[in-house]
């Protein structure tokens, strides 16, 4: 407690410097990953992806994602056993951000898109164990957020695969595409309004004053899934058709068609990943808050203040725009080619097995959603489709991510358990 009292205003300054640093390194590589699929398509310029993601990012984390944040993301160490030395706690939440935001850095600075979940998860099993020791570790819990890695790219990549065969069997195959397109594009607008109302309203609204219930829910999705569809088929009217003599099928003008809808489900994506990780870089440092600011007192949940949230969503937007350009290469054009029917199956695919996992509660990372949506769009098309030297390398910057985000919060626990006794 005394420790704590000394030290405050330092561990407070410390906490904001951290978590900006964390919140760049989503920024750079999560936000990144979102917006790859629209910019490698062609669909939306860099500029464009800034926008919607500084817009959607925010709205998805305050609307979808909750004012009250657990003290311990995920739960993976029970809050009570540091009651007894409560400065353990604000250690670990610094040594958690900065490791996690440290591997975060590495991984943008390499191309990788890495799951920032799963680093934060491995920094704070690091400091449990070097601060508790191993059996304070809740590893059914860590288990569950293990198996995500398979459950999550399986269900987006199938999720991803049944999309695209669609597109191509109603609109590709069609004897006349771009007319099939026309048609048909409102009623995948209206899927994509359809899946963030529903993912927004099942969330719960309560910290905003509406306390719905599943019926009203799934009503008020339906009928902003069919507002949303007609702006869609607005906008399409107003997109202009090039006559070309070497497109006898008027393929690119279906693409121009996709091109409307990758900026809903851009839109989409960004929210999805607000509602699900923009926690993971303000719920550390609303916990250090909270234990400075009750004197030592440790709760199951810390309210989050306003200013962190803008904290959060500012380091957001510094990292995407500095440093996201690497990630959204490796993303938007490593994997596969992507054009804009292809990003907009793949991207949808990603929001729906996000609003799915956030609506029964399973641990997810938005990473493993979308590159496993892209996997399922490529072989959709056939493996060839695919680079497999970069799915390979992918793969392998995933395993590492867990055990590399514990050995860096090992590190820095001690060396600030050193520097404040």
């Amino acid at each position: 407690m005394q420790i704590i009292a000394q030290h405050g205003e330092v561990f407070i300054i410390l906490a904001c410097l951290f978590g900006f640093f964390m919140a760049w390194g989503v920024g750079a590589n999560d936000v990144a990953n979102a917006m790859g699929t629209s910019v490698g398509s062609k669909a939306i310029t860099i500029k464009q992806a800034i926008l919607i993601a500084v817009i959607f990012e925010f709205l998805g984390a305050w609307l979808a994602g909750g004012e009250v944040t657990n003290t311990i993301r995920k739960g993976i160490i029970d809050p009570e056993l540091l009651q007894e030395d409560p400065q353990l706690l604000v250690y670990g939440m610094l040594s958690a951000l900065l490791a996690a935001g440290t591997w975060l850095l590495i991984a943008s600075m390499k191309g990788w898109p890495v799951s920032t979940t799963h680093s934060i998860v491995g920094a704070i099993v690091g400091f449990a164990v070097a601060g508790l020791g191993a059996a304070t570790v809740d590893w059914g819990g860590v288990s569950k957020i293990a198996a995500s890695w398979v459950v999550s790219p399986l269900l987006a990549g199938t999720v991803g695969f049944v999309l695209f065969k669609s597109v191509h069997h109603l609109v590709f195959e069609a004897r006349d595409p771009l007319a099939a397109a026309k048609k048909y594009l409102p009623a995948y607008v209206f899927l994509v309004g359809f899946v963030v109302a529903m993912v927004t309203m099942t969330k719960g609204l309560k910290h905003v004053g509406l306390d719905l219930s599943f019926a009203q829910s799934l009503v008020i999705s339906v009928i902003l899934g069919l507002l949303l569809a007609f702006v869609g088929a607005w906008m399409e009217r107003r997109v202009t058709y090039v006559k070309s003599s070497d497109d006898h099928f008027g393929y690119a003008n279906v693409e121009r068609a996709f091109g409307v809808l990758m900026i809903f489900t851009a839109c989409a994506m960004a929210f999805a990943h607000g509602s699900n990780d923009v926690a993971n870089a303000v719920g550390p440092l609303a916990a250090v808050i909270s234990v400075v600011q009750s004197g030592g007192a440790i709760e199951a949940a810390a309210l989050v203040p306003w200013w962190v949230l803008v904290l959060g969503g500012g380091g957001i937007v510094v990292g995407l725009v500095t440093y996201g350009h690497k990630v959204i290469a490796t993303v938007g054009t490593g994997i596969t080619e992507l054009t804009p029917s292809r990003g907009f199956a793949a991207t949808l695919a990603a929001a729906t097995t996000v609003v799915l996992a956030s609506g029964t509660g399973l641990p997810i990372s938005t990473t493993h959603t979308l590159v496993g949506a892209i996997l399922g769009v490529g072989i959709a098309r056939g493996m060839a489709a695919l680079n497999m030297r970069v799915i390979g390398t992918i793969a392998m910057s995933w395993l590492i991510t867990l055990p590399a985000g514990a050995a860096l919060s090992i590190l820095f626990f001690f060396m600030f358990k050193g520097m404040f006794g």
